[in-house]
Protein backbone atom coordinates (compact mmCIF):
# COMPACT_ATOMS: atom_id res chain seq x y z
CA UNK A 1 0.00 0.00 0.00
CA UNK A 2 1.13 3.44 -0.94
CA UNK A 3 1.40 5.65 2.20
CA UNK A 4 -0.55 9.06 2.06
CA UNK A 5 1.29 11.87 0.32
CA UNK A 6 1.19 14.51 3.35
CA UNK A 7 2.70 11.46 5.51
CA UNK A 8 5.72 11.21 2.89
CA UNK A 9 5.53 14.97 2.65
CA UNK A 10 5.99 15.80 6.48
CA UNK A 11 8.66 12.80 6.75
CA UNK A 12 10.66 14.35 3.72
CA UNK A 13 10.89 17.66 5.72
CA UNK A 14 11.53 16.11 9.03
CA UNK A 15 14.71 14.42 7.21
CA UNK A 16 16.11 17.04 5.19
CA UNK A 17 16.15 19.36 8.42
CA UNK A 18 17.46 16.74 10.29
CA UNK A 19 20.30 16.16 7.46
CA UNK A 20 21.34 20.04 8.24
CA UNK A 21 22.58 18.60 11.62
CA UNK A 22 24.25 15.36 11.64
CA UNK A 23 25.69 12.59 8.68
CA UNK A 24 26.63 8.79 8.65
CA UNK A 25 28.67 8.11 11.56
CA UNK A 26 27.96 11.58 13.66
CA UNK A 27 27.85 11.27 17.09
CA UNK A 28 24.71 12.36 18.97
CA UNK A 29 22.74 13.27 22.14
CA UNK A 30 19.11 12.69 22.49
CA UNK A 31 17.65 14.40 25.66
CA UNK A 32 14.69 14.58 27.83
CA UNK A 33 13.08 11.10 27.30
CA UNK A 34 9.24 11.30 27.65
CA UNK A 35 9.29 9.26 30.97
CA UNK A 36 5.64 9.04 31.40
CA UNK A 37 2.64 7.74 30.55
CA UNK A 38 1.63 9.97 27.64
CA UNK A 39 1.65 8.56 24.62
CA UNK A 40 2.12 11.19 22.01
CA UNK A 41 5.75 11.92 23.60
CA UNK A 42 6.56 8.57 23.35
CA UNK A 43 5.63 8.28 19.57
CA UNK A 44 7.93 11.81 18.90
CA UNK A 45 10.84 10.25 20.71
CA UNK A 46 10.67 7.39 18.49
CA UNK A 47 10.14 8.86 15.16
CA UNK A 48 13.17 11.38 16.29
CA UNK A 49 15.39 8.10 17.07
CA UNK A 50 13.94 6.68 13.77
CA UNK A 51 15.45 9.49 11.53
CA UNK A 52 18.81 9.82 13.66
CA UNK A 53 19.58 6.45 13.54
CA UNK A 54 18.69 6.63 9.52
CA UNK A 55 21.03 9.53 9.03
CA UNK A 56 23.98 8.85 10.98
CA UNK A 57 23.81 4.95 11.13
CA UNK A 58 24.10 4.84 14.32
CA UNK A 59 22.74 5.08 18.50
CA UNK A 60 22.73 8.40 20.48
CA UNK A 61 26.16 8.39 22.33
CA UNK A 62 23.97 9.70 25.50
CA UNK A 63 20.48 9.42 26.27
CA UNK A 64 18.75 10.85 29.53
CA UNK A 65 15.32 11.92 31.29
CA UNK A 66 14.98 15.64 32.84
CA UNK A 67 15.07 14.38 35.72
CA UNK A 68 18.43 11.40 35.33
CA UNK A 69 20.60 14.08 33.17
CA UNK A 70 24.25 14.04 34.24
CA UNK A 71 26.91 16.79 32.85
CA UNK A 72 30.15 14.73 33.61
CA UNK A 73 28.80 11.18 32.33
CA UNK A 74 27.38 13.09 29.07
CA UNK A 75 30.50 14.53 28.28
CA UNK A 76 32.23 11.24 28.81
CA UNK A 77 29.85 9.56 26.70
CA UNK A 78 29.74 12.20 23.83
CA UNK A 79 32.77 14.49 24.04
CA UNK A 80 31.29 15.92 20.85
CA UNK A 81 28.39 15.78 18.45
CA UNK A 82 25.16 17.64 18.62
CA UNK A 83 22.94 17.57 21.57
CA UNK A 84 19.45 17.57 20.42
CA UNK A 85 16.75 18.11 23.18
CA UNK A 86 13.14 16.11 22.46
CA UNK A 87 10.15 17.87 20.46
CA UNK A 88 7.15 18.41 21.97
CA UNK A 89 4.56 20.70 23.43
CA UNK A 90 6.48 21.78 26.45
CA UNK A 91 8.51 24.70 25.76
CA UNK A 92 6.68 27.64 28.02
CA UNK A 93 5.35 27.44 31.34
CA UNK A 94 3.06 24.81 31.49
CA UNK A 95 5.75 21.80 31.82
CA UNK A 96 7.83 23.56 33.87
CA UNK A 97 10.11 20.59 34.64
CA UNK A 98 11.04 20.00 31.18
CA UNK A 99 11.43 23.46 30.51
CA UNK A 100 13.94 24.59 33.33
CA UNK A 101 15.73 21.35 32.19
CA UNK A 102 16.08 23.29 28.94
CA UNK A 103 16.78 25.90 30.11
CA UNK A 104 19.74 24.13 32.49
CA UNK A 105 21.05 22.47 29.10
CA UNK A 106 21.41 26.30 27.34
CA UNK A 107 22.96 27.03 30.85
CA UNK A 108 25.55 24.46 30.87
CA UNK A 109 26.34 23.54 27.63
CA UNK A 110 28.14 25.51 25.19
CA UNK A 111 30.40 23.61 23.63
CA UNK A 112 28.30 22.41 20.93
CA UNK A 113 24.98 23.32 18.53
CA UNK A 114 22.26 22.35 20.35
CA UNK A 115 19.22 21.67 18.69
CA UNK A 116 15.30 21.70 20.21
CA UNK A 117 13.33 19.64 17.84
CA UNK A 118 10.02 20.43 16.92
CA UNK A 119 7.58 21.81 19.84
CA UNK A 120 4.95 24.36 20.02
CA UNK A 121 5.58 27.46 22.14
CA UNK A 122 2.96 28.43 24.77
CA UNK A 123 4.20 31.15 28.14
CA UNK A 124 0.63 32.01 30.26
CA UNK A 125 3.10 34.08 32.05
CA UNK A 126 4.87 36.89 29.43
CA UNK A 127 7.80 37.46 32.27
CA UNK A 128 8.71 33.66 31.70
CA UNK A 129 9.76 34.17 28.61
CA UNK A 130 12.37 37.01 29.51
CA UNK A 131 14.77 34.19 31.42
CA UNK A 132 14.75 31.97 28.62
CA UNK A 133 15.20 34.66 25.67
CA UNK A 134 17.94 35.74 27.83
CA UNK A 135 19.87 32.10 27.70
CA UNK A 136 18.91 31.81 24.16
CA UNK A 137 20.61 35.17 23.28
CA UNK A 138 23.76 33.62 25.22
CA UNK A 139 24.10 30.58 23.73
CA UNK A 140 26.79 30.14 21.26
CA UNK A 141 24.53 28.02 18.96
CA UNK A 142 21.63 27.02 19.66
CA UNK A 143 18.84 25.86 16.72
CA UNK A 144 14.59 25.74 17.15
CA UNK A 145 12.22 24.03 15.27
CA UNK A 146 8.75 24.76 16.19
CA UNK A 147 5.62 23.35 14.79
CA UNK A 148 3.25 26.04 13.76
CA UNK A 149 2.97 29.50 12.40
CA UNK A 150 2.18 31.08 15.42
CA UNK A 151 5.07 29.24 17.33
CA UNK A 152 7.36 30.77 14.45
CA UNK A 153 6.09 33.96 14.86
CA UNK A 154 6.72 33.95 19.03
CA UNK A 155 10.18 32.51 18.36
CA UNK A 156 11.42 35.12 15.45
CA UNK A 157 9.48 37.59 17.86
CA UNK A 158 11.33 37.06 20.83
CA UNK A 159 14.03 34.61 20.19
CA UNK A 160 17.70 35.19 18.97
CA UNK A 161 18.55 32.17 17.38
CA UNK A 162 17.86 30.11 13.98
CA UNK A 163 14.00 29.24 13.86
CA UNK A 164 12.60 27.06 11.38
CA UNK A 165 9.25 25.77 11.13
CA UNK A 166 8.51 22.15 10.86
CA UNK A 167 6.27 18.60 11.32
CA UNK A 168 5.93 16.83 14.37
CA UNK A 169 8.16 14.68 14.76
CA UNK A 170 5.81 11.89 15.39
CA UNK A 171 5.58 11.90 11.40
CA UNK A 172 8.84 9.99 11.11
CA UNK A 173 7.20 6.32 12.15
CA UNK A 174 4.95 6.43 8.63
CA UNK A 175 1.89 4.90 8.00
CA UNK A 176 0.88 2.33 10.48
CA UNK A 177 -1.08 -0.95 10.61
CA UNK A 178 -4.52 -0.45 11.89
CA UNK A 179 -6.34 -2.49 13.98
CA UNK A 180 -10.25 -3.60 13.98
CA UNK A 181 -12.43 -1.68 15.08
CA UNK A 182 -14.38 -2.64 18.14
CA UNK A 183 -17.06 0.57 17.91
CA UNK A 184 -18.35 3.25 16.34
CA UNK A 185 -17.07 6.37 18.02
CA UNK A 186 -13.65 6.42 20.49
CA UNK A 187 -13.29 9.58 21.76
CA UNK A 188 -9.82 10.50 23.49
CA UNK A 189 -10.16 13.45 25.93
CA UNK A 190 -7.55 14.85 27.70
CA UNK A 191 -7.53 14.59 31.43
CA UNK A 192 -4.54 17.14 32.16
CA UNK A 193 -3.24 20.70 32.49
CA UNK A 194 -4.17 21.16 28.63
CA UNK A 195 -7.89 20.56 28.61
CA UNK A 196 -10.01 22.79 27.60
CA UNK A 197 -13.32 21.16 29.62
CA UNK A 198 -15.40 19.79 27.05
CA UNK A 199 -18.56 17.88 27.71
CA UNK A 200 -18.08 14.62 27.75
CA UNK A 201 -21.00 12.42 26.19
CA UNK A 202 -22.28 9.88 29.10
CA UNK A 203 -25.59 8.20 26.25
CA UNK A 204 -24.17 8.55 23.07
CA UNK A 205 -22.88 5.15 22.80
CA UNK A 206 -19.00 6.71 21.98
CA UNK A 207 -16.39 5.12 24.51
CA UNK A 208 -14.51 8.25 25.98
CA UNK A 209 -10.94 7.76 27.29
CA UNK A 210 -7.37 9.36 27.75
CA UNK A 211 -3.76 6.98 27.52
CA UNK A 212 -2.34 8.55 30.71
CA UNK A 213 -1.93 5.13 32.35
CA UNK A 214 0.79 2.50 31.57
CA UNK A 215 0.33 -0.91 31.21
CA UNK A 216 1.12 -3.78 34.05
CA UNK A 217 3.43 -5.04 31.99
CA UNK A 218 5.42 -1.99 30.80
CA UNK A 219 9.72 -2.93 30.58
CA UNK A 220 11.45 -1.72 33.31
CA UNK A 221 14.80 0.08 33.58
CA UNK A 222 16.56 3.51 32.71
CA UNK A 223 18.70 2.24 30.19
CA UNK A 224 18.70 3.49 26.58
CA UNK A 225 17.59 0.05 25.36
CA UNK A 226 15.03 0.30 28.29
CA UNK A 227 13.89 3.46 27.49
CA UNK A 228 13.09 3.05 24.22
CA UNK A 229 11.27 -0.29 25.29
CA UNK A 230 9.17 1.65 27.41
CA UNK A 231 8.26 4.10 24.56
CA UNK A 232 7.62 1.23 21.98
CA UNK A 233 4.86 -0.22 24.53
CA UNK A 234 3.18 3.02 25.22
CA UNK A 235 2.90 3.48 21.49
CA UNK A 236 1.84 0.20 20.49
CA UNK A 237 -1.13 0.78 23.47
CA UNK A 238 -1.88 4.01 21.67
CA UNK A 239 -1.94 2.22 17.83
CA UNK A 240 -4.54 -0.30 19.88
CA UNK A 241 -6.59 2.43 21.45
CA UNK A 242 -7.17 4.43 18.70
CA UNK A 243 -7.82 1.39 16.63
CA UNK A 244 -11.06 0.44 18.51
CA UNK A 245 -13.13 3.08 16.86
CA UNK A 246 -14.23 3.53 13.39
CA UNK A 247 -14.25 7.18 14.09
CA UNK A 248 -11.95 9.50 16.55
CA UNK A 249 -12.77 12.09 17.86
CA UNK A 250 -9.99 13.87 20.49
CA UNK A 251 -8.47 17.04 21.86
CA UNK A 252 -4.99 15.46 21.83
CA UNK A 253 -2.73 16.52 19.06
CA UNK A 254 -1.21 12.94 18.71
CA UNK A 255 -4.61 11.49 18.65
CA UNK A 256 -4.94 13.35 15.39
CA UNK A 257 -1.42 12.23 14.42
CA UNK A 258 -1.54 8.87 15.55
CA UNK A 259 -5.08 8.39 14.07
CA UNK A 260 -3.90 10.43 10.34
CA UNK A 261 -0.80 7.38 10.57
CA UNK A 262 -3.24 4.61 11.38
CA UNK A 263 -5.93 6.23 8.11
CA UNK A 264 -8.78 6.49 10.57
CA UNK A 265 -11.20 9.20 9.84
CA UNK A 266 -11.34 11.74 13.07
CA UNK A 267 -12.99 14.84 14.20
CA UNK A 268 -10.59 16.89 16.01
CA UNK A 269 -11.41 19.41 18.91
CA UNK A 270 -8.46 22.12 20.31
CA UNK A 271 -6.55 22.25 23.34
CA UNK A 272 -6.45 24.49 25.75
CA UNK A 273 -4.46 27.24 24.41
CA UNK A 274 -4.84 25.97 20.04
CA UNK A 275 -2.63 23.71 19.27
CA UNK A 276 -4.15 21.47 17.43
CA UNK A 277 -5.76 24.30 15.35
CA UNK A 278 -2.07 25.81 14.94
CA UNK A 279 -0.37 22.66 13.99
CA UNK A 280 -3.70 21.78 11.52
CA UNK A 281 -3.05 25.63 9.57
CA UNK A 282 0.43 24.74 9.25
CA UNK A 283 0.20 21.03 8.17
CA UNK A 284 -3.36 20.33 6.76
CA UNK A 285 -4.54 16.65 6.82
CA UNK A 286 -6.60 15.93 3.98
CA UNK A 287 -10.40 16.84 4.20
CA UNK A 288 -10.64 12.37 3.86
CA UNK A 289 -8.97 12.18 7.09
CA UNK A 290 -9.74 14.98 9.64
CA UNK A 291 -12.51 17.28 10.34
CA UNK A 292 -12.53 20.30 13.09
CA UNK A 293 -14.95 21.05 15.77
CA UNK A 294 -15.74 23.48 18.01
CA UNK A 295 -17.97 21.65 20.55
CA UNK A 296 -18.12 18.00 21.87
CA UNK A 297 -21.66 17.96 20.62
CA UNK A 298 -20.50 18.95 17.09
CA UNK A 299 -17.62 16.82 17.49
CA UNK A 300 -19.88 14.00 18.20
CA UNK A 301 -22.48 14.81 14.83
CA UNK A 302 -19.60 15.17 12.61
CA UNK A 303 -18.34 11.55 14.25
CA UNK A 304 -21.29 9.66 13.49
CA UNK A 305 -22.16 11.43 10.05
CA UNK A 306 -18.53 10.15 8.64
CA UNK A 307 -19.73 6.49 9.92
CA UNK A 308 -22.87 6.52 8.43
CA UNK A 309 -21.35 7.68 4.85
CA UNK A 310 -19.05 4.78 5.05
Amino acid sequence: MTAPKHLGEQRAILTAFYRTHVAIGSRYALLDFPDHANVGDSAIWLGELALLRQITGRDPCYVSTWHDFDLDAFRDACPDGVLFLHGGGNLGDIWPHHQLFREDILATVRDRTVVQLPQSIHFRVPAQVDRFARLVADHPDFVLYVRDARSLDFARRHLACPSHLAPDSAYALGEQLRGAPQGDVLMLMRTDDERQGYAVPSEDGATVVDWLEDDADLPLGSSATAREAQAVARVDRGLRLLSQGRVVVTDRLHGHIIADLLGIPHVVLDNEYGKIAAYLDAWAGPDAIVTRATTSEQALVLAKQRISAT
